[in-house]
């Protein structure tokens, strides 16, 4: 069973070695083995055995359905005989015609999200860029969740209406998160603060999407990685957080980071009850993202997302397309009400990972 594409086209991805196929990922049991795409847009599990990994019948693509997961790492076929790197993200020369790389972003982009169905779909709308492409494209609700006179409220409204879309606001209370994050914790197994404040978000507004009637999620994901949008990548070589010396070794960096941090938002979206859905992330959008130039990922004025802004500019007001955005545990205030109830139970900030122990109390 693979889940993402069709079996036939993951074979002849395996057999060609050709990481970017024309597929949105995929992950699952093929031909006696495990596989899982080049940048983990689908997790798969399996058992952990004595010795070497092996994909018996003892595998899952949710790790709370095993004993003790094993996560199938990205690019690897996992059999019997253990694991396999199969699959690399390619790395080729930038585009020497800004015109045209700018132009093959706009066209993967615009297919990707136009050959989305819009059957049972909502979108996790921030106001920013990367979901402002969606829903200008996608006739379907919008849904945000963050606390009252948040930056992410707001810009969804701000948005929403410069879109003339359906906007539905969840505004959160302290009592949503402290039911939320143990739910969250147990479907990813990730305890740690970071990981629970950038899924809390996400969940919630997945979490309300699934009560009114909604199946699927489409979500901007990946684009920050791909295109530039981290202030890391943007001050490379000087920011410690990245090894590389350039932006484009900085961005390949944090997007071989991907499969760790989709793992996390698939799990989380789906123990919410919806399926996400990430054009943003299909084969054709990535392979026009790595063919950019530095300067199309963060320009000398320090503008980040470059190339992508300028495909949004087709169809989105200047207003959103070139509107900065707050990462989503901030923007949207999780972090800081989370680290509110934190204290609130007596982990003081003294203590080392106060959040991440109050996350654990609460499992």
């Amino acid at each position: 069973m693979i889940d993402g594409a069709d079996p036939d086209a993951v074979r002849r991805a395996l057999s060609k070695e050709d990481p970017l196929s024309g597929t949105g990922g995929f992950a699952g049991e093929l031909d006696d083995a495990l596989v899982r795409d080049a940048l983990g847009r689908y997790p798969v599990f399996f058992e952990r055995q004595a010795g070497a990994p092996a994909a018996s019948d003892a595998w899952s693509f949710d790790p709370t359905a095993l004993t003790d997961p094993v996560s199938v790492p990205a690019g690897h076929r996992v059999d019997a005989t253990g694991s396999e790197q199969v699959l690399s993200l390619p790395d080729p020369s930038p585009c020497s015609s800004d015109a045209a790389a700018v132009a093959a972003v706009r066209d993967a982009v615009a297919a990707s999200v136009d050959a989305v169905s819009t059957d049972g779909l909502a979108i996790a709308f921030s106001g920013g860029l990367d979901s402002a492409m969606l829903a200008a494209r996608l006739d379907v609700p919008l849904y945000v969740a963050g606390f009252p006179d948040s930056h992410d409220v707001e810009a969804a409204r701000s948005a929403a209406d410069l879109l003339d879309a359906d906007l539905t606001v969840i505004e959160l209370t302290h009592d949503d998160l402290v039911d939320a994050v143990p739910r969250i914790a147990r479907a990813t197994g990730r305890t740690n603060a970071m990981d629970v404040q950038i899924a809390l978000g996400l969940f919630l507004a997945a979490d309300r999407a699934a009560s009114d009637g909604f199946e699927r999620l489409a979500v901007g994901q990946g684009a920050d990685e791909l295109f530039g949008g981290y202030a890391k990548v943007a001050k490379a070589p000087e920011d410690p957080r990245v090894d590389a010396d350039t932006v484009r070794g900085a961005r390949r960096e944090v997007v071989l980071g991907l499969p760790g941090q989709l793992e996390r938002d698939v799990l989380a979206l789906r123990a919410a009850g919806v399926e996400p859905v990430a054009p943003l992330l299909h084969d054709t959008v990535v392979e026009a993202a790595l063919q950019l130039p530095g300067h199309l990922l963060v320009a000398d004025d320090g503008t980040r997302k470059v190339a992508l802004r300028r495909a949004a500019s087709e169809w989105l007001p200047d207003e959103i397309a070139q509107r900065d955005k707050k990462a989503v545990q901030y923007g949207s205030l999780v972090s800081r009400e989370l680290d509110r109830l934190a204290r609130q139970a007596g982990f003081k900030r003294r203590m080392d990972d106060h959040v991440g122990k109050y996350v654990a109390s609460l499992l």
